[in-house]
């Protein structure tokens, strides 16, 4: 007990500013849609937000994203840019999915969460092309993407993952990682070993592979992958060579991209005219080319 209310008291204060933000916030996410999709749990939804695509056809091709979070802050809803832009720039609908946060509820809550989003899509099938369901990411989102696509379902469900700025391998230490290039703003790693303890119960190995999905089998993943890391972001490496093994496995084709000048989550809030907007821009739109180039 002592232990979760030491836990609860470091995320509370960590969560603080982002509290004080959104007090004084005059915008937010404008979906479609917003629905709860059923969970394992009697009675209780998972809040998801639907950005229609605007061919109408059914079933659409569908992309199911899940939010960074650090697997702490309360931050469903900061995707709203990005899924906007897919769903007017391609044939799929976006749906944007809540997950259970730590300390709260710590691992394996999230991944549950993230599964019984994916089942129900699959439970959808006049909705939703079921030979085109792609899942993507950003930090803690991308982690549970990662582990979904490549350890709760049966290889081939899941036909593509784009991953932004993924932690792999929560297991190492994060005082021991760096970021590519040192000019940045990269996690703090004192707030990222808050945020692993948050998410990983006591006596859980962080080398579970449904935390650390850099110890999954790589053959065990979609046969389509993006993933995009930052410069600046101590989390770059272990993406990358992810991808780097990724990309030896036959069947499976990697786009792999490192965005220069950036800071880890980089895209949530630029300037125009900047580096940084280009980077953005110049990501969201490889995002697309990637999914219109999945054969539908």
């Amino acid at each position: 007990m002592l232990h979760y209310l030491r836990l609860k008291l470091l995320a509370t204060l960590i969560r603080l500013p982002l509290a004080l933000k959104a007090l004084t916030s005059t915008s937010g996410p404008k979906p479609d849609e917003t629905i709860q999709i059923p969970s394992r749990d009697t009675g209780r939804g998972i809040k998801a937000h639907v950005y229609k695509a605007a061919l109408d056809k059914y079933p659409k091709p569908v992309l199911i994203n899940f939010h960074g979070s650090g697997f702490v802050f309360p931050l469903h809803g900061d995707d709203d840019e990005f899924c906007r832009y897919i769903s007017e720039n391609t044939s799929y609908t976006v749906v944007d999915v809540a997950y259970r946060l730590a300390p709260e509820h710590p691992f394996p809550s999230a991944l549950e969460d993230v599964e019984d989003a994916i089942k129900w899509v699959i439970s959808q099938p006049t909705h939703y092309d079921l030979s085109h369901i792609s899942i993507s990411g950003f930090s803690a989102g991308a982690n549970l993407a990662l582990v979904a696509s490549a350890s709760s379902f049966p290889r081939g469900t899941v036909k593509s993952v784009i991953a932004y700025y993924p932690p792999v391998d929560i297991a190492q230490d994060p005082y021991l990682k760096v970021a590519p290039d040192p000019t940045g703003n990269p996690i703090p790693a004192s707030i990222a070993h808050i945020f692993n303890e948050c998410y990983i119960p006591r006596g859980v190995d962080p080398r579970d592979p449904r935390i650390s999905p850099a110890f999954l089998p790589p053959d065990q993943f979609p046969a389509s992958m993006f993933i995009i890391t930052c410069g600046r972001d101590s989390l770059a490496p272990e993406a990358e060579e992810l991808a780097e093994r990724l990309a030896k496995v036959p069947g499976i084709e990697v786009v792999q991209k490192r965005m220069e000048s950036c800071d880890h989550a980089w895209n949530l809030n630029t300037k125009e005219g900047t580096p940084q907007d280009d980077a953005k821009k110049e990501a969201y739109a490889m995002t697309v080319e990637f999914l219109r180039n999945l054969k539908l």
